[in-house]
């Protein structure tokens, strides 16, 4: 039930986030405190460099963040990332975001990202956050 409950919040998150929407994310797996999916990286995502530009690596992140923190069916609002880029990704790559959860409180919650390209699974990006847990009820209407 609770699984179901949490794929639910994640379509929901996916159906009304522009942001994801635009990066084209697929999500291919959601339970309580976790999160795994797919991003393609395309010419408008590109830096100067020609690489995938880092504020697409770090939404792309921070929507699996979100979705994992989400998932419990709490509102959960991030007040803290970081994120560490060991790799560039470029056009064509598909990439695979994979958060998972490391602590969770009645407050916050503490989430650890990886972001690695499909095929050689180079990392990507690492992106750590952090969440506060509000009363609300995640809305799936």
């Amino acid at each position: 039930m609770a699984e179901k409950k949490a794929w639910q919040i994640a379509e929901f998150m996916r159906e009304n986030d522009k942001v994801a929407a635009w990066l084209g994310v697929e999500i291919l797996e959601v339970r309580p405190g976790y999160a795994r999916m797919a991003m393609s990286v395309r010419e408008d995502m590109l830096n100067a460099a020609g690489v995938c530009q880092g504020g697409a690596t770090f939404a792309f992140a921070d929507f699996a963040f979100a979705v994992a923190a989400n998932s419990h069916g709490r509102v959960a609002l991030a007040v803290s990332a970081q994120i560490y880029y060991p790799a560039a990704a470029r056009l064509g790559d598909r990439l695979v975001a994979e958060a998972q959860e490391v602590n969770l409180t009645e407050k916050t919650g503490l989430y650890e990202i990886t972001v690695r390209r499909e095929g050689d699974h180079a990392l990507v990006a690492f992106f750590i956050g952090q969440v506060v847990r509000r009363p609300e009820v995640f809305p799936l209407s």
